[in-house]
């Protein structure tokens, strides 16, 4: 019997924790005691107080004297994991007798909380925190979207009620840890709020860094906090380890080279050749609608009908078989009840088939996981990627291309939009024709059996005829691949994701703080904005991203100014900035006396900049000059208040002609407006999104948001400073 001191080790000994769990597993546990977690935590150099296991009451006496300072008394059991609630911990205690009366009472308390418990006997610990010190928490959990993920909140016994935590996919460098502690938003209390003494946030920084290591290092981690951790100015010490291990290893979806996934996705996007398996005459079938939309919309390459009972549809030669086709087939499109998939399948396979676009339902979204999995394990077996199965198809409009048996679409332009729901397909295709927004590819993702939003997003980021990306997703199939092929793509282009389901009820029969806590949507929405991806709120929010975003240009820097002819514009909209994280320029002097050459003497300088409502067309232009002349100005807000003096469209055209005549001397900059006003604003909205100024009627909090986007994207590729 000895007093555990605290390891000092630069490095790791994952041998020393390969013991621990292989000894944990050998003796059928899936839960470490705090003692053996102590071990685990001492070969990765975590700080956790000096502390010993005693057996017996006296044992617990001669450890807390060699402590030499109060102590806290813990219960040690693999059958008990929620100490404090079995009444298994004594804070506090000093003294040979009041440690020895400890022991006893926790050993009873055990006894009453569960008769059978097995007990190891009692961890006598050096009592850490105290005054200047801040209960936090550090943990990982596994994720069944992402795997290993690490988190930081506040700690202690509210971790669960105030649900201060953030999350980032293990295992992060320095600066991602470091990030996790300045992101809470008790952040403040750390780093010494109201006069207290700032925590040493490079030590808490350190355990998180080593905590995420750690998981990484041995996957059979299923759940790991350090609970609370003490964090003050003389570093962070771990008073709490619980460790639980996986007992069934967790598959990961079939993985696939990026130079694999681009050589498919590319023929699928540019096919020479299609066939249309279930291809019709019938008017109202789904393959006489994918038939159309293929020759109606102008598809130039090859088209091939497949029906074993027709010899010609829609004036082309049918075919019985994808086999009988002479030459090539670089997709196929089905278009057959489900309980015909799978012979068709095959014969694509044999017949070489590169992609092929799975309509039919009546898959695992109807119960029957039986049949999806089998026509899986035949693509899988002959290399054919597979979109779908229930899906509406998909739209690629530089090659004119509608594989689909809906309404057909031509608009062309820089926007990608995917949906997991075809409704939702369908909203995003109304949306785009009613607005005119341009787009590259609409793709139906459905049950996501094969090709998933990291496949779509490895070939948008390579292709020229995309330049922003929105995402409706219900769950990912492989968040890791996703947020590694987001990282990449959105330092090019702007990714926008709508995720839908926004809580997990099951978090509740977690076994870890951690793992309660990681339950829910904070998950998803941390480790999103960790890929870079910018998260809508609403299905009309990850619209209007879409088509704001590929005209905005990317701003240089901070400095926002708003421009407005009614003050209770400006003010709505300075609030709307707050909540999109926006930051309003602080007016030098010499700006201040510019604006004010222009704006009358009852109008208001300073930021907003309010030229009143009474104020002719000139006053509108001379202030967007100055807003747009002036480098330290980074973007420009303009609130529009419709009067006789300035009509709509006179203040929709000069804007556009003096940010076109600027952005023609090299100086672009966002310009966004909200315009308050009778139904002519609607026209003059629309000319100044034909002239790429974002602007919308009677709203301010829209033009806003869309600019807060751009600059939540900016950040994140790094393009301007965070």
């Amino acid at each position: 019997m000895s007093v555990a001191t605290s390891s000092t080790l630069s490095g790791v000994d994952k041998a020393a924790v390969r013991e621990v769990l292989d000894e944990v597993k050998a003796a059928g546990r899936d839960s470490l005691t705090a003692p053996e977690g102590k071990r685990v935590c001492d070969a990765y150099g975590i700080p956790t107080p000096r502390e010993g296991l005693a057996t017996s009451a006296d044992e617990a006496a001669k450890l807390a004297e060699e402590i030499g300072k109060p102590v806290v008394a813990k219960i040690v059991s693999p059958d008990i994991l929620h100490k404090t609630e079995a009444g298994g911990v004594i804070v506090g205690v000093e003294g040979p007798d009041a440690v020895r009366a400890a022991y006893e009472k926790i050993l009873a308390n055990a006894k009453a909380y569960k008769a059978d418990a097995d007990v190891t006997g009692v961890q006598i610990q050096e009592m850490v925190g105290g005054a200047g010190s801040t209960e936090v928490i550090v943990g990982a959990t596994t994720d069944g979207t992402f795997g290993k993920v690490v988190a930081f909140g506040l700690g202690g016994v509210l971790v669960e009620v105030l649900k201060d935590v953030t999350f980032r996919l293990a295992p992060v460098d320095d600066a991602e840890a470091r990030s996790m502690v300045t992101g809470i938003q008790a952040a403040e209390v750390l780093q010494g709020a109201r006069g207290a003494e700032p925590a040493d946030l490079d030590a808490l920084a350190d355990v998180i860094a080593k905590v995420s290591q750690l998981v990484d290092d041995f996957p059979e981690i299923s759940e790991f906090d350090l609970n609370p951790v003490f964090a003050s100015a003389s570093g962070a010490v771990a008073a709490d380890v619980r460790i639980l291990l996986e007992t069934e290893e967790r598959a990961r979806p079939v993985q696939h080279s990026q130079e694999d996934i681009l050589r498919a996705m590319n023929t699928m996007m540019n096919p020479r050749s299609v066939a249309v398996i279930g291809a019709s005459d019938q008017a109202g079938k789904i393959g006489n609608s994918v038939m159309k939309n293929l020759i109606n919309g102008g598809y130039a390459g090859e088209i091939f009908p497949i029906n074993p009972k027709a010899d010609e549809i829609m004036g082309r030669k049918a075919y019985k078989s994808v086999g009988d086709v002479p030459g090539d087939v670089d997709v196929a499109v089905f278009a057959v009840p489900a309980k015909f998939v799978p012979a068709a399948l095959t014969e694509c396979g044999e017949k070489g088939v590169t992609a092929v676009v799975m309509i039919p339902s009546g898959f695992a979204e109807t119960g029957n996981q039986e049949l999806q999995d089998e026509i899986v394990e035949i693509a899988n077996r002959y290399k054919v990627r597979m979109l779908g199965p229930n899906i509406y198809g998909y739209y690629y409009t530089p090659q004119n291309l509608c594989a689909t048996f809906c309404t057909p679409y031509d608009v062309k332009g820089g926007v990608a939009l995917t949906s997991q729901s075809g409704g939702i397909g369908m909203a995003i295709l109304g949306f785009a024709r009613t607005t005119k927004m341009g787009v590259s590819a609409i793709v139906g993702l459905g049950n996501k059996s094969d090709v998933d939003e990291d496949d779509l997003l490895t070939f948008f980021e390579n292709d020229d005829n995309t330049q922003c990306v929105a995402m409706h997703l219900e769950d990912l199939k492989d968040g890791r691949a996703f947020v590694e092929t987001a990282k990449r793509m959105t330092k090019k282009k702007p990714v926008v994701v709508l995720k839908a389901g926004r809580t997990d009820m099951g978090a509740r029969a977690a076994s870890s703080h951690t793992g309660a806590l990681a339950g829910d949507d904070k998950v998803y929405d941390d480790i999103l904005r960790q890929a870079g991806v910018v998260r809508a709120p609403g299905l009309n929010e990850m619209l209007e991203y879409a088509r704001g975003l590929p005209l905005l240009p990317t701003p240089k820097g901070e400095n926002v100014v708003i421009i407005t002819g009614a003050g209770g514009s400006g003010v709505l909209l300075s609030d709307a900035c707050v909540a999109e994280g926006l930051s309003l320029m602080d007016i030098p002097p010499d700006l201040d006396e510019g604006f004010r050459k222009f704006i009358p003497p009852f109008g208001a300088a300073g930021n907003p900049i309010d030229i009143t409502g009474g104020e002719p067309p000139s006053t509108y232009e001379a202030t967007i000059r100055l807003g747009l002349e002036d480098d330290r100005i980074h973007a420009l807000i303009l609130g529009y208040w419709h009067t006789i003096v300035t009509p709509p469209m006179v203040f929709a055209e000069l804007t556009a002609k003096v940010v076109e005549e600027y952005r023609a001397k090299g100086i672009d900059k966002p310009v966004v407006a909200s315009l308050a006003g009778d139904t002519e604003v609607e026209q003059a909205c629309d000319y100044l999104f034909d002239h790429r100024v974002v602007a919308y009627p009677y709203t301010t909090e829209r033009p806003v948001a869309v600019l807060g986007a751009k600059y939540r994207w900016a950040r994140a590729a790094g393009l301007i400073g965070s």
